[in-house]
């Protein structure tokens, strides 16, 4: 076998990594290269400074940092913190004008449609939660709910209840589908974890898993309420974080022109019905 030559290739494209040339050395009247010496950076006044763009304010504290890190002078490290005082206030004059604009454009300010004071917050939860209730029961008829489990799975017998409750309030069907003994389905429905909780869309091959192990009841219904939502073509997939009374508003993906060109007619494909390619 022919050894391979220890002269790099001249071929074009073989200066890769199996072509290894080593660096070129320097010619000898040209002096070695120094390491970058250690330069003050130029603070600029301030009435320059206030101008300069928040990515060269960032750069120039850096430099600084590390300027004042090296020298350990008192002056080098003041001018530091005279620059961090700086971008303290200009980050506080910013946020002064941001509540101006909040103020003078509520659509921009989540506190139109999510309101911090107690009272305010009970009475919009209970409206909500009155909404997706009235939703569910409207639907119940075609909708089922399953949670596929097995009897060595503790997590399951936890889930149960919630899924029970959820049957009281709502007046779904809840199943419960023991996968020990029908193996079958784990493989139709592509269920690999218990317990795991299903939409199923009455006399159709719609469906869609709402959790994967246990999930406390408020966290069900709202999923729940925007899978049958998104089942039902009442809403689209951008639109699932949007809440029950939420549309058209400022937790709306799709208030303000759509974001996506996708056809509103298609619910999502194999993702949401839970059918494998």
């Amino acid at each position: 076998m022919a050894l391979a030559q220890s002269a790099p290739s001249t071929q074009p494209g073989t200066q890769g990594y199996w072509w290894y040339q080593p660096p070129p050395r320097p010619a000898p009247d040209e002096p070695a290269s120094e390491p970058d010496e250690l330069v003050k950076p130029a603070i600029p006044p301030m009435a320059e400074l206030a101008r300069l763009p928040p990515a060269r304010i960032r750069k120039l504290i850096e430099d600084q940092r590390d300027y004042a890190a090296t020298v350990l002078s008192v002056e080098a490290v003041t001018d530091f913190w005279k620059l961090e005082d700086f971008a303290r206030r200009k980050a506080r004059a910013f946020a002064g004008v941001t509540q101006i604009a909040m103020l003078a454009h509520p659509e921009l300010n989540s506190k139109s449609a999510n309101p911090m004071v107690g009272d305010a917050r009970d009475r919009m939860t209970a409206q909500k939660d009155a909404l997706r209730r009235q939703y569910l029961r409207a639907h119940g008829s075609e909708f089922a709910l399953v949670m596929f489990s097995r009897a060595s799975c503790a997590y399951c017998r936890v889930q149960w209840p919630i899924l029970q409750r959820f049957q009281e309030e709502t007046g779904w069907q809840v199943s419960r589908v023991d996968l020990d003994q029908r193996a079958d389905l784990a493989a139709r429905f592509g269920v690999e974890v218990t317990p795991t909780t299903m939409v199923i869309r009455r006399n159709s091959s719609q469906r869609m898993v709402i959790a994967n192990g246990v999930e406390a009841y408020p966290n069900l219904v709202q999923t729940a309420y925007n899978a049958v939502r998104l089942l039902s073509g009442d809403i689209r997939p951008e639109q699932f974080l949007t809440g029950a009374g939420e549309e058209d508003g400022f937790f709306d993906a799709l208030a303000n022109g759509p974001v996506s060109a996708s056809d509103p007619r298609v619910i999502g494909g194999d993702m949401v019905s839970g059918r494998r390619p």
